[in-house]
């Protein structure tokens, strides 16, 4: 049987559990991008293709939720080349601004290009005649043209959910060019902000002979064949709000948000950073902060604590075990000199929570703090906007996520200026509740109505357009001339 929807991404949208006598069962694996595509998937009847998410796991295609579920096998060497390697050991802090120094490995290369081209073939597999494709993420960029090389039959899509890097940082990477060609499989490209499609297209002018008219590349067919147009264009992803709104009015939720207060000692002000722990967010600029607050005396123990949950994340990669001592070391020492007895200043929890628990944590916080360094989005921020049903709260934003083109009702901070994000709390936490509500009342508008749902059939309605779509100035960046390769 094929399918006329195939989702294709690094993860299946399940976990599985491999028992001792070797059989496997398998469990949901909540998620925004599952919750996104689950209604979708359902009602096309369509197929997702992902990996298991543990090495060396076989398993034959399965039904789960209404869905096709494809795995596909990888084996320990490639999880440690193709995943760990070079998607978050390259990819990952290049496209990060090089905030950590990228790895380039041949190696590395040769098994994203091998699983890239596995994925492909089993994606093929399960599409049906003219069937729609949708790629997902900076692990699978190889996909579309590999795909489109074995099926040209289909329609392609391709979303990009980190950030896309200026020509000057993209350029190091030494197969730059076979990436770009990968991208341009698809029919459409998007991305978060308008600012990353339109460094995509940058990079194509100066990378390709290819010529660009705004945000659409000519791609010229084989052989005399017709030629392609490829769209790249700004599609911000978002959250179920709805759910996490619904949530956070359960009377179980809002118990347990009051118990976490009377827990931490009821302080006054409760400050609060959700992350994985990852370099690019930001947390150790957060923690400076903070505790430099304490210092000065501006704020105060036990007035004021901080919760940082700190979910762990990419924990055999070097540069997350490193940025681990680096934090518990700064909260140590934070808490070694202005906590007391039952008070702590920072409470550092290095576990990941369900989304119920997290709900709560958000209606707890006077103050959510967001000061990653570089984030194609950063759902977090948008997950307290929708939890904050009461109005009150605020959320305290850098300017260098994605999130920070739609969330005008935070105070937006550069995460560098240590100075001016002290600033930014101490406001933060004096605000009034007549200002609290004016900001928040406008971030929930936002968050409410552009739900994650409304993500994805943007997404989709673009890339099923035929003939394509004429996008409106909502939907790319600034216009910019027609061109070929560029000098």
């Amino acid at each position: 049987m094929t399918y006329a929807l195939v989702v294709v991404a690094n993860r299946l949208p399940v976990d599985i559990t491999v028992e001792e006598d070797g059989s496997t069962s398998w469990s949901r694996s909540p998620g925004g991008l599952v919750s996104a595509l689950e209604p979708i998937m359902q009602a096309a009847d369509g197929a997702w293709v992902g990996w298991a998410g543990k090495p060396d796991v076989e398993a034959e295609p399965f039904d789960g939720d209404d869905m096709r579920l494809v795995p596909v096998t990888l084996s320990e060497a490639e999880v440690g080349d193709y995943y760990e390697g070079f998607s978050n050991d390259t990819l990952w802090p290049l496209y990060h601004d090089v905030i950590s120094p990228p790895e380039f490995h041949r190696r590395w290369w040769d098994a994203y290009r091998k699983v890239n081209r596995r994925f492909a073939e089993a994606a093929a597999a399960q599409a049906a005649e003219g069937a729609t494709v949708w790629v997902q993420d900076y692990q699978l960029q190889l996909v579309p043209a590999l795909l489109r090389e074995i099926r040209p039959d289909l329609r392609i899509g391709y979303f990009h959910h980190i950030p896309f890097p200026p020509l000057e940082i993209f350029a190091q990477l030494p197969w730059r060019r076979q990436v770009v060609e990968g991208l341009l499989g698809a029919d459409l490209i998007g991305f978060q902000r308008a600012g990353d499609a339109g460094n995509f297209v940058r990079v194509v002018r100066r990378l390709t002979d290819l010529t660009t008219k705004g945000q659409v590349v000519h791609c010229p067919g084989a052989d005399g064949a017709a030629g392609r147009e490829v769209r790249a264009a700004a599609f911000p992803i978002s959250i179920d709000s709805s759910r996490f709104d619904a949530m956070a009015r359960q009377e179980d939720v809002r118990a347990r948000a009051r118990e976490i207060r009377r827990d931490l000692g009821d302080p006054r002000v409760l400050l609060l950073g959700v992350d994985r722990l990852d370099y690019t967010k930001g947390i150790r600029h957060r923690i400076k902060a903070f505790g430099e607050l304490l210092e000065e005396g501006r704020l105060g123990v036990p007035d004021a604590a901080l919760v940082q949950v700190a979910s762990p994340s990419r924990e055999n990669v070097e540069a997350y075990q490193q940025l681990r001592e680096e934090v518990e070391l700064l909260v140590g020492r934070i808490n070694g000199e202005h906590g007391q007895i039952g008070a702590a200043a920072i409470y550092y929890l290095h576990h990941s929570y369900p989304p119920d628990e997290m709900a709560a944590l958000y209606l707890a916080a006077d103050v959510m703090l967001v000061t990653s360094l570089r984030d194609g989005m950063n759902l977090v921020a948008k997950e307290f906007v929708a939890a904050c049903t009461d109005e009150r709260g605020v959320l305290v934003l850098s300017e260098f996520t994605g999130a920070a083109d739609e969330l005008g009702g935070a105070l937006m901070i550069n995460p560098h200026d240590i100075d001016g994000m002290k600033d930014a709390i101490e406001r933060a936490v004096h605000m009034e509740p007549a200002e609290q509500r004016r900001r928040m009342r406008k971030l929930r508008r936002r968050v409410l109505h552009d739900d994650v749902a409304r993500w994805s059939n943007r997404f989709l309605s673009h890339l099923m357009d035929d003939p394509p779509h004429a996008f409106g100035p909502r939907d790319v960046g600034p216009s910019e001339p027609s061109t070929g390769r560029a000098l």
